[in-house]
């Protein structure tokens, strides 16, 4: 069974327990999975599934590299879990009697042209909910959620130092790839120095190499009384997916960190007004999140949430500040008090 699903970190998270539902229902089925490069430095290291990976980043050389993996390859059934053009171009070249995607509604980018079967229709659900619908329309309705991402040790020791045991730690994952989804440093400040004053946690702020987060990671750290860990772009992927399963908890913005801590097994007070919590939010985490959609709906759109097609995204400067630190510090100590 070919599993076509390049990115996003959030979206593979999201998948992986489809895949591995279906694993339990069929064993001795073999899977092989379409993915990233960049999702592949997550879940890369998966033993019982094969992984091609794709450099989308490598153009025409990535399309002469799909070619050559796939050319000799056959499988039973195809899943399409992804409606872009550029996944339904590699669907293309994969050779399968069965290719299972998305409804009509769902299959942005003309997706169901490039499909033999869809999924059923379906109202307002969860993105991870709307993936296990290519579970139910195979007939596998249980469903496992687990992920399994295998540790190294340098990971693992990595995570150690700067987690060590016995500590309590919040993690702050500052960035999304939207950088209008980011919450204010000074914010971000304000609540890390309540985590640290009255809830005794350390702070660690984790993220990504780019000159965004990196400038992020310093405004808060000098913005703080407390003293914090400050770790954006020093460390791997699979090393910030052993912190965080090492974390007491995580805050972070609508972004591919909120569902690796959902796959690590930690809770996350997530930060949404350009996106819906019920649509993206940390699948287990949403009774944690700040959700001001709703109100950002009425304040820039004129309509409440209910009134708006599902995928509708609010991104327009200055709609995080709906969010107010008092809030989130509200939450985090909630979530504190329900985890003794």
């Amino acid at each position: 069974m070919a599993v076509l699903k390049l990115s996003a970190i959030g979206d593979i998270c999201h998948a992986l327990p489809v895949v591995r539902t279906l694993q339990r229902a069929w064993p001795q089925a073999r899977f092989t999975w379409i993915i990233g490069r960049a999702e592949a430095a997550l879940v890369g290291g998966i033993g019982d599934i094969e992984f091609i990976v794709i450099d989308k980043r490598a153009g025409r050389a990535a399309a002469a590299a799909v070619r050559r993996a796939l050319s000799a390859r056959r499988f039973d059934l195809l899943l399409h879990m992804q409606f872009a053009w550029r996944a339904s171009m590699i669907a293309r070249r994969i050779r399968a009697p069965v290719k299972l995607g998305f409804d009509r509604e769902r299959a942005l980018d003309l997706q169901w042209l490039f499909t033999t079967h869809r999924i059923e229709p379906a109202g307002r659900e969860h993105v991870m909910d709307g993936l296990f619908g290519f579970a139910r329309r195979l007939g596998v309705r249980d469903r496992d959620y687990r992920w399994d991402i295998p540790l190294p040790p340098s990971a693992r020791e990595h995570a150690a130092r700067v987690i060590p045991a016995g500590s309590r730690a919040l993690i702050v994952s500052p960035c999304s790839s939207h950088a209008v989804r980011n919450w204010r440093p000074e914010y971000y400040a304000q609540v890390a120095d309540h985590a640290v004053q009255r809830l005794g946690l350390r702070v660690l702020l984790c993220g990504g190499r780019s000159d965004l987060e990196q400038r992020m990671g310093a405004r808060i750290a000098q913005a703080m009384r407390e003293p914090c860990l400050n770790l954006i772009g020093t460390d791997t992927l699979i090393e910030l997916h052993a912190t965080l399963a090492r974390a007491t908890a995580l805050l972070t913005p609508d972004s591919g960190p909120a569902h690796m801590a959902t796959a690590a097994g930690i809770p996350v007070v997530g930060l949404y007004a350009c996106t819906s919590a019920a649509r993206s939010g940390p699948y287990f985490s949403r009774e944690w999140c700040v959700d001001r959609f709703d109100a950002a709906a009425r304040q820039y759109l004129g309509r409440s949430a209910a009134e708006l097609p599902w995928r509708t995204k609010i991104e327009q400067p200055g709609v995080m500040d709906l969010i107010r630190p008092e809030e989130v510090i509200e939450r985090l100590t909630a979530l504190l008090a329900s985890r003794p």
